[in-house]
């Protein structure tokens, strides 16, 4: 076990839907159609990664990139679709799909190290 991702995933797994209700609720009236969708997108796959982490920090022998792959690909996918929704700023979608790569090269790990497993 990695009490470390396990930690992340939790509070992560909080955060998303902490801000996802603060995007459906207090964001409501702000936000159009597309930018409430970018929203919405970033807070589901927040949550999913949250759960990946959980999911990473129960297995044994884990590389640390692994969970540090879902955290960062949390910060750039999800926190640029925060952003890109909020300020409008297009900008932000720069990071969107670097943080993509960084979730399918988490996934890519879990894969890896299953394959490994005896």
């Amino acid at each position: 076990m990695n009490k470390k991702s396990i930690v992340l995933g939790a509070t992560n797994g909080f955060l998303a839907v902490a801000i996802g209700a603060f995007g459906a609720h207090a964001l409501g009236p702000i936000l159009n159609e597309h930018t409430k969708v970018s929203f919405e997108t970033g807070s589901k796959y927040h949550f999913y990664h949250a759960l990946a982490l959980l999911f990473t920090g129960l297995m044994t022998q884990i590389p640390k990139w692994i969970p540090l792959a879902f955290t960062f690909g949390i910060l750039l996918f999800s926190g640029s679709l925060y952003a890109l929704a909020i300020t409008k700023v297009s900008a932000f979608g720069f990071f969107t799909p670097l943080g993509g790569i960084l979730f399918l090269s988490g996934w890519l790990g879990v894969l890896w190290q299953a394959q490994r497993l005896r």
